[in-house]
C-alpha cells in the first residue's frame, strides 16, 4: 500500500463494532464516541490506604523540597530597636541595614528605593523637627518585625507652627536572601483606610494644621501613646497642683483664689511662674462636685512650696497616670463641655477602654481671648488600665 493510503487510513474516522475496526463518515451532529466512556469512575479506598498515600505524598514533596533560610530575628529586634532612636537626630539612622530596593508605604507616601526612602527621612526633619518616640519592636513572623511608635512633628513653614501627631505601627518585612529589610509599610491608628493613596490620610493630616494656639507655657509632662480619629491616650508624669473648691464646671469664680496663690498670695509673697492649663476636676457623674486647679512648675517641690495664706487654698500632688483627651477649641460653655464628656466617654466604651466617673477640663487659653476658634479646651477621663499591643 503506498504510503499516501496508509496515512489516509490513519487518519480517516473509524467505527468500533463488533466485528472489528471499519472505516466510516463521521457525523459532527454526534460525538465520536459515547459519553460515558469519558466518565469517571469510583474507585473505593480504605482509609488505611488513604492515609498510606498522604503519608507518601507528603514524605515525597519533604524529600523535594529544600529547607527555607531562617534569619535572627532577636539580632534584627535589636538592630532596629538601636536605628530607630536615630531616625530623625543628627546622627542618622543605620542605611547598610536595609535592602536597595526597599519598598516603603504609608497612606499617602510610596517609595520603591532606598534613594527615597532615605529623601522621605531627610523631607521629613526639614520640614516637621519630629520627634520619634519607639514604644516596642518584637517579631511578628519569620521574616516580619513590627514597631508601635509615636511621631511629633512641628510644621514650622506654617507660622503658628501645629502640631501633627501619629501613631502606629510599622511592618518590616526582611529579605531572607541577605537579612536586611526589604520593606516598610506604615498604619495609623487615626484612620481606617491605610492603603495606598488614602484620601482619608490626607484629610487626617490637614485637619491638624488649623490654627489652634497653645501659649508659650509651661505644661504636665504626657507622652502620646495613642492618637485616634476622635481622641488621644496619654500617659501623664505625676504633678503638683494649687487647688480649691469650684461652683461650676468652667468659669468658676474660685479661678481667682487659686491664681492669687501664684501671684504671691501666700506665705512667703513669692510669685510663681504661670502654667497651664488651668484645670477644672470633676468628682461625680453629674458633673456637679468639682474643683479648681491651677498647675505648679515642676521645678517645685511640694515640701519647699510656700504655704498657701487662704485656708481653703491647699497644695496636692496628682500621682499621674493614663487619661483619654478630646480637644475641642471656642467658648468652653458649660453645654458644649458635657455633651464632649459624654461624646469621648461613649468612644472609650465603644474601643473597649474603661474610663473612670467624671472627667476634667482643661483650657489653656486666657479666657478674654479674640478669636474662641483658636482657642485650646481639653476634656479629659483618667482610664483604669490601658495596654498598647
Amino acid at each position: 500500500m503506498p504510503a499516501s493510503r496508509c496515512l489516509a487510513q490513519i487518519l480517516r474516522p473509524t467505527s468500533i463494532t463488533g466485528d472489528g475496526v471499519t472505516p466510516r463518515q463521521v457525523s459532527t451532529a454526534r460525538p465520536l464516541y459515547p459519553p460515558e466512556i469519558f466518565k469517571p469512575r469510583k474507585i473505593a479506598v480504605s482509609a488505611t490506604a488513604l492515609q498510606k498515600l498522604k503519608w507518601a505524598c507528603s514524605l515525597s514533596l519533604g524529600e523535594q523540597s529544600t529547607p527555607e533560610p531562617t534569619v535572627d530575628g532577636e539580632r534584627l529586634v535589636d538592630l532596629l530597636c538601636d536605628n530607630l532612636q536615630h531616625m530623625f537626630d543628627d546622627q542618622g539612622i543605620d542605611s547598610t541595614v536595609y535592602d536597595e530596593q526597599i519598598m516603603f508605604r504609608d497612606p499617602i507616601t510610596k517609595y520603591d528605593t532606598l534613594t527615597g526612602y532615605l529623601f522621605n527621612i531627610h523631607l521629613l526633619k526639614v520640614l516637621f523637627r519630629p520627634q520619634y518616640h519607639s514604644h516596642w519592636v518584637k517579631q511578628t513572623g519569620p521574616y516580619e518585625i513590627t514597631t508601635r511608635w509615636t511621631v511629633i512633628m512641628k510644621f514650622i513653614l506654617l507660622p503658628w507652627k501645629p502640631e501633627l501627631v501619629l501613631t502606629g505601627t510599622s511592618v518590616m518585612g526582611v529579605n531572607p536572601k541577605n537579612g536586611k529589610f526589604c520593606s516598610h509599610v506604615d498604619y495609623w491608628d487615626s484612620i481606617e483606610k491605610n492603603d495606598y493613596f488614602s484620601l482619608e490620610g490626607l484629610v487626617n493630616v490637614i485637619k491638624q494644621l488649623r490654627i489652634n494656639k497653645t501659649p508659650d507655657l509651661e505644661t504636665p509632662k504626657y507622652l502620646i501613646l495613642k492618637r485616634t480619629a476622635n481622641y488621644e491616650v496619654r500617659k501623664y508624669a505625676g504633678f503638683t497642683v494649687v487647688e480649691t473648691n469650684g461652683d461650676k464646671l468652667p468659669g468658676s469664680t474660685s479661678f481667682n483664689d487659686v491664681a492669687g496663690y501664684v501671684f504671691g498670695k501666700n506665705s512667703t509673697m513669692e510669685k510663681i511662674p504661670m502654667t497651664a492649663p488651668v484645670l477644672t476636676q470633676a468628682y461625680n457623674a453629674e458633673l456637679s462636685d468639682v474643683s479648681i486647679q491651677i498647675v505648679l512648675p515642676s521645678d517645685k517641690d511640694i515640701s519647699s512650696l510656700p504655704n498657701p495664706s487662704l485656708e481653703k487654698v491647699i497644695l496636692r500632688e496628682v500621682e499621674g497616670g493614663i487619661a483619654a483627651a478630646l480637644k475641642f477649641s471656642g467658648k468652653p460653655a458649660e453645654d458644649i463641655v458635657r455633651v464632649k464628656e459624654r461624646e469621648l466617654r461613649s468612644s472609650l466604651l465603644r474601643d473597649g477602654l474603661k474610663p473612670k466617673k467624671a472627667c476634667l477640663l482643661a483650657c489653656y487659653n486666657d479666657p478674654g481671648r479674640k478669636w474662641s476658634f483658636t482657642v485650646r479646651n481639653e476634656v479629659l477621663i483618667w482610664l483604669e488600665e490601658f495596654t498598647l499591643d
